[in-house]
């Protein structure tokens, strides 16, 4: 069982989250928390797989309570719920070790999906908001030159591989598309990762889109 913790200072937003997990056989919802501190307080006193933090939250908000689980519970995975538009809070969460993030309207299903993704390991990337971010990034200013020198030693594959990772989809679509197993594709990112120099998949779909792998696709 995928053992979940649902931090939002919301009790009607908990409750429709706890409604839409319970209906999975494989997750168990076993704790709660209404702020940032009740969130890291439960993961450092229980066995959680998977923590699912509001970004917007009273003492301590979700960026913090990320931090603080990443120091003292580094096994529990942590996707962040942010509403559209908050991108700048997004980069701010990966940075403090976020697995993902998910936008509060997503769909139940896509919601179970999620949390099942993320306690494999696998980063959880709302296609929306990771379009949204690169659209904000390439309007700063495209830097083709320099994202090329980036991605030249890629081997072909891999190329495939960033150029799907930027449209937003999961190792397991990506592992569909091009006929490998998810494994593999976890394998591909982590060397794309470290030939790029890139610290997580929203800067290696960036990368994507500003070396042009996306163009005529």
């Amino acid at each position: 069982m995928i053992r979940v913790l649902i931090a939002d200072d919301e009790a009607l937003m908990r409750a429709g989250i706890r409604l839409i997990l319970e209906n999975a056989e494989d997750i168990d919802v076993v704790a709660e928390a209404g702020d940032g501190r009740e969130a890291a307080a439960a993961c450092r006193t229980q066995d959680i797989d998977v923590a699912l933090l509001d970004i917007q939250m009273p003492n301590a908000d979700g960026i913090a309570a990320a931090e603080e689980i990443a120091r003292l519970s580094p096994h529990t995975r942590v996707v962040m719920l942010t509403a559209f538009g908050e991108e700048a809070s997004v980069t701010r969460a990966l940075r403090a070790g976020a697995g993902g993030f998910l936008l509060k309207d997503t769909g139940p299903a896509e919601l179970i999906r999620a949390v099942q993704l993320a306690a494999k390991g696998e980063p959880v990337l709302a296609p929306r908001i990771t379009r949204r971010m690169m659209e904000r990034h390439v309007r700063s200013g495209r830097e083709t030159e320099a994202a090329l020198r980036k991605t030249e030693e890629l081997t072909p594959t891999e190329r495939d591989v960033l150029r799907l990772l930027g449209t937003g989809l999961s190792n397991a679509e990506i592992a569909d598309q091009l006929y490998l197993s998810a494994g593999t594709v976890k394998a591909h990112i982590s060397r794309i990762l470290t030939r790029t120099g890139c610290a997580n998949r929203v800067q290696a779909a960036v990368l994507a889109h500003d070396a042009g792998l996306l163009e005529g696709r």
